[in-house]
């Protein structure tokens, strides 16, 4: 009889470590926003010479689209950042900006930057821009290299709830990408024709049950569906699949929202 016992627990455990696919649940987990967020704006990378600093890679190019954030240059300590809360952005405090006052000037609407770092914190329901300015964009000589930060801030509740694409709507508030100058060296959107090795769609598409997409599934799983895309947004880690009445954004080569 314990003998039985012993074999039955045996394989029981057995079946657990090899058949439970613990590693696929894992695998299938959606990115998180900070992680989307990153695949949109692509952080320049800074570095110095004999002349000072320097841009060692570009970033993604943003143009602003409200006045109040205060840049100091790049050997300030203090950075005053803005804030940006229900539509409304207030400029850093009194004290501040006395400490930075003969160091610093204001962005202008329209004024092309590049941001730095990008930190996302769900808890504190913010997420934290620094931006660098983007001298050669600007025409700047000699380059200024000055450096702001904005803050957005969230109802309680907010992040952990909304769409990559709500959020990136509410910062476009402030920051717009530029879409002007598309190009890989810029960290910029590229429009690019779909490959021609991607699948057709299904002979009898018209006749086949409606198709569904759903969070996780991978690229081809898509384009199997759907066929090929009309257009192709090439974001690095991001891409955005264009239909005609469709929009699938994949990020690390599965899907993570759709419109």
């Amino acid at each position: 009889m314990q003998r039985g016992f012993d074999i039955a627990t045996r394989l029981l455990a057995f079946l657990m470590i090899n058949v439970v696919p613990w590693p696929v649940i894992a695998q299938n987990a959606p990115p998180s926003l900070a992680e989307q967020l990153q695949a949109q704006y692509n952080l320049v990378k800074t570095g110095a010479d004999a002349n000072g600093p320097s841009i060692l890679e570009p970033g993604t190019v943003l143009v602003i689209q409200k006045a109040g954030l205060l840049a100091v240059q790049p050997t300030s300590v203090a950075m005053c950042p803005a804030k940006y809360q229900d539509g409304t952005l207030k400029g850093p405090n009194g004290l501040c900006l006395a400490m930075v006052k003969s160091i610093s000037r204001y962005f202008t609407v329209g004024e092309k930057v590049y941001p730095s770092r990008l930190e996302v914190n769900v808890p504190k329901e913010k997420i934290s821009v620094q931006l660098l300015d983007c001298d050669s964009c600007n025409g700047t000589n000699p380059p200024g290299f000055y450096k702001s930060e904005v803050v957005f801030q969230f109802d309680k509740g907010y992040l952990e709830k909304a769409s990559v694409s709500q959020v990136e709507d509410l910062m476009a508030q402030v920051l717009t990408i530029d879409n002007s100058a598309p190009g890989p060296d810029q960290g910029q959107q590229q429009v690019q024709d779909a490959p021609a090795e991607a699948a057709p769609p299904p002979a009898d598409a018209a006749m086949a049950e409606p198709q569904t997409i759903e969070i996780g599934q991978t690229i081809d799983q898509v384009v199997s569906a759907f066929g090929k895309p009309e257009k192709i947004v090439n974001l690095g880690a991001k891409k955005i699949y264009i239909y005609k009445d469709l929009k699938v954004t994949f990020v690390n080569g599965k899907v993570s929202d759709v419109k």
